[in-house]
């Protein structure tokens, strides 16, 4: 079995009660939900910052923009509960009826063939996800499917869509895959709507608030810049070997993304449920920029929301603060994110903003700040917005097993029962795995 705990300890390790493996929003929902039963709790995060796959800059103008998650949906009540408790202040968004499509540079009128019929395949697909029928595509991919729909501007409008939803590349999405996804996540037309839906609403300090908010709690007993490199459990309890040195403790909560959990060495290894899935999925792609403007100049034109189906495929959202300044966001999903990265920041810039000057005109090209992310290159996250699942598997199917292995409990966005891949899904599983260990010790 190798060292025992005690022996760790009485050699010089430090010790606590509970170690969280991961300093984004779940993992400082746990242990403040520890702390609050008083029990000690370590948190190890091999990051230089807290927040995981939230994270907040503040702008030149005082603003401040999340550059990872940040919508409130109108029924996260978890995280409309978290923001109200640690002071933060909500919003909505500012939007219209129905994003402007952009195709080939030239608005697509809501009623044109291709938008009828790809609102008629979206019904379909949402009718799908609520029957068991899909199963038998579960090697079957969204790529192939959309590869039959008639017409290019379906197609690619379908595309963009479900690149942006699920950052996914779609030649490794099986239809199962999105139907539970769209399932899990409360249903296409919530997925997708903004004021009433998954992106109802915002905080004006940014979401990575809620994460410096609860660190600011935990104090001294978050450890940055500690990678875990293994977790050894004995009959005396858990050895968790870091960068820095040992921690032995009685539980470990690892919140880290399924995709990344064989950088960890198990002793003794997980058991097949649990180890494989970190080969059942991998890390979406997505870039998320932020262009920041002394007032959105937009409102007074086209508005603000577009679904651009140029190169690269992308949603641009009005996510501009009571009383400004203007924020324009832009995300940009699958393989389309990875393809910015070949381009220098100013051709990147370009890129995504270009083409909004025929719409809303020159002075999107005068921003006075610019905050951009390619979370694929995030070394601690691999990508966001979440793990998907590969083709054919069934363990990286949502919701993701978090039954205990031993001593080690599970938590992270991808384990929740639901509004998994949400920070709502984050402290859901967050607050389940701390009542498990709560009711285990």
């Amino acid at each position: 079995m190798g060292e025992d705990p005690q022996r760790a300890m009485e050699s010089g390790g430090s010790d606590t009660t509970v170690v969280v493996v991961g300093a984004g929003v779940s993992g400082l929902v746990a242990a403040r939900e520890l702390r609050r039963h008083g029990i000690e709790v370590i948190v190890v995060e091999a990051a230089d910052r807290v927040g995981g796959r939230t994270l907040t800059e503040t702008t030149a103008l005082g603003s401040r923009v999340d550059l990872g998650g940040q919508w409130i949906g109108h029924d996260h009540h978890r995280v409309s509960a978290l923001a109200a408790e640690l002071g933060a202040t909500r919003f909505p968004m500012h939007t219209g009826t129905l994003p402007i499509l952009i195709d080939r540079s030239k608005r697509l009128p809501a009623a044109a063939p291709a938008v009828l019929l790809s609102v008629l395949i979206l019904l379909f697909a949402e009718a799908l996800s609520r029957t068991g029928i899909t199963r038998r595509w579960n090697a079957t991919t969204v790529a192939s499917w959309l590869a039959r729909v008639p017409g290019w501007s379906t197609r690619k409008l379908l595309d963009v869509i479900a690149a942006i939803s699920w950052t996914a590349d779609l030649d490794r999405l099986s239809i199962h895959a999105a139907a539970r996804m769209i399932r899990n996540q409360g249903g296409l037309f919530t997925m997708l709507s903004t004021r009433g839906g998954a992106q109802d609403s915002l905080l004006v300090e940014g979401m990575g608030s809620l994460a410096e908010r609860l660190a600011d709690e935990l104090g001294a007993r978050i450890r940055l810049g500690q990678r875990v490199l293994s977790i050894e459990q004995g009959e005396s309890g858990v050895i968790v070997r870091t960068s820095a040195g040992e921690i032995t403790a009685a539980k470990v909560i690892v919140t880290v993304p399924p995709p990344l959990l064989d950088r960890i060495t198990y002793k003794p290894e997980l058991p097949t449920a649990h180890a494989e899935l970190a080969s059942a999925g991998y890390m979406g792609s997505v870039y998320k920029a932020i262009a920041v403007y002394e007032r959105p100049f937009w409102r007074e034109r086209a508005g603000g929301e577009f679904l651009i189906l140029d190169a690269p495929g992308r949603a641009v959202f009005d996510t501009t603060p009571p009383g400004g300044p203007g924020h324009l966001c832009v995300l940009v999903g699958g393989p389309a994110a990875r393809d910015l990265d070949r381009l220098d920041p100013a051709a990147r810039r370009d890129a995504v903003l270009g083409t909004l000057v025929r719409h809303i005109g020159p002075e999107v090209n005068e921003a006075v700040g610019w905050h951009e992310k390619s979370w694929s290159h995030d070394e601690y996250v691999g990508g966001g917005y979440m793990a998907v699942p590969e083709p054919g598997t069934t363990a990286g199917l949502p919701p993701l097993r978090f039954d205990p292995a031993g001593a080690i409990h599970w938590a992270g966005t991808e384990r929740a029962a639901d509004h998994a891949g949400y920070v709502e899904g984050a402290i859901e599983s967050g607050t389940r795995a701390a009542r498990e260990v709560v009711a285990a010790l």
